[in-house]
């Protein structure tokens, strides 16, 4: 092979359609514009404006929710964790928290709280209070001698015993059998 022989791979350049070049290019005389008008010319903005007509994306309903005082958790994995005490940088013999992880450089800042995740191995024996842990990380360290409080959420009895109202509606729903359709 020799330089004058190299090419490019076949589709990887592909070449701009330039546009207005005469009938016979397929892109010629209105060049992709249509007839007259408003569109025909530049610096046309009427993309959602129907001539004073509630426009359509305003005609549609709303869908999707956002919390509207949502909590953002600092997410820690295990493998973290045990990447941290190998650096001297956590205590194992000492308790954990988030204040301790903030302060010990594990986590940059305190959010709303912590979640701790699963992804990693761990052989250090922890003590952590957290707001939250996956199933698998749990068990990582509990398996490794460690232990894992979670922090308690306040729920109202008028809140829980509305969310069990809804679970026995749903339940009852998928217990219901479905209408037999024939044919």
């Amino acid at each position: 092979m020799r330089l004058n022989e190299i090419k490019d791979k076949v589709g990887s350049r592909k070449v701009r359609v330039r546009i207005g070049r005469g009938i016979g290019s397929g892109v010629g005389k209105t060049g992709g514009r249509g007839g007259k008008g408003q569109t025909a010319r530049s610096g046309v903005a009427i993309g959602g404006f129907e001539g004073g007509q509630m426009p359509l994306h305003r005609r549609l309903p709303k869908r999707g929710f956002n919390k509207w005082r949502r909590k953002d958790y600092n997410e820690i994995n295990i493998g973290a964790l045990q990447q941290a005490v190998d650096d001297k940088r956590l205590d194992a013999s000492k308790p954990l928290d988030l204040a301790t992880l903030v302060e010990a450089g594990v986590l940059r800042r305190p959010k709303d709280g912590l979640r701790v995740l699963g992804v990693g191995e761990i052989k250090a024996k922890l003590a952590m209070t957290v707001d939250y842990a996956t199933i698998s990380a749990k068990a990582a360290i509990e398996k490794a001698g460690g232990s894992i409080t979670l922090i308690e959420k306040k729920v109202l009895p008028a809140d829980e015993a509305k969310r069990k109202k809804s679970e026995a509606k749903k339940s009852a729903a998928k217990k219901k059998p479905a209408a037999k359709g024939g044919k």
